[in-house]
C-alpha cells in the first residue's frame, strides 16, 4: 500500500443497524518508519463538513474536501480527519489474499499533497502519524 492509493475493504465495520459487515474507502497516506500504514477514511456525507476551505478543522466533524473522485468514488468525497487507527502490513496482506481488501483507485500527488498537509496538522493525528506524513511530502 502506498500513499495515494484508495484501497476497498469490503468487510470494515458493523452495521449498527443489523450487524452486517460493510466496506469503507480507504486512503493511503505515509508509511511509519516501522512499516505501519497510515490511512484516513473516505465518506461521501457531508456532516457539516463544508466545501472551502477544503480542509476543514472545525467541529462537529473535521475534513478535507476532495469533491468527485471519478471511478468508484462518484459522489462528493471527504477525507474524515477523525482518529483512525494505523494498519499493520501483515494484516493488510492477510485481508487483500481473503479479498477483504483490494486496491480501487488512486489520487495523484498535486491532490494528495495538500490533504496530507491537512491530515498532518489535524488535533488527532498522533505525532507517528504526523512524522510519516510530512516525511512523505519532503520525498515529494
Amino acid at each position: 500500500m502506498r500513499p495515494g492509493e484508495i484501497h476497498h475493504h469490503r468487510r470494515f465495520y458493523a452495521d449498527r443497524e443489523t450487524g452486517e459487515l460493510r466496506g469503507k474507502f480507504l486512503l493511503v497516506l505515509a508509511v511509519t518508519h516501522g512499516g505501519d500504514i497510515v490511512v484516513r477514511l473516505l465518506t461521501s456525507r457531508q456532516h457539516g463538513r463544508p466545501k472551502t476551505p477544503p480542509c476543514f478543522q472545525g467541529d462537529p466533524y473535521p475534513g478535507f474536501y476532495f469533491g468527485v473522485l471519478g471511478g468508484p468514488l462518484n459522489r462528493e468525497t471527504r477525507l474524515d480527519l477523525r482518529p483512525a487507527d494505523d494498519i499493520d502490513p501483515f494484516m493488510a496482506e492477510r485481508d487483500r489474499r481473503k479479498g477483504d481488501l483490494e486496491l480501487a483507485s488512486a489520487i495523484p500527488h498535486a491532490l494528495l499533497r495538500p490533504a496530507a498537509e491537512c491530515v498532518a496538522g489535524a488535533r488527532d493525528t498522533t505525532r507517528a502519524q504526523e512524522r510519516a506524513i510530512r516525511d512523505f511530502l519532503a520525498s515529494l
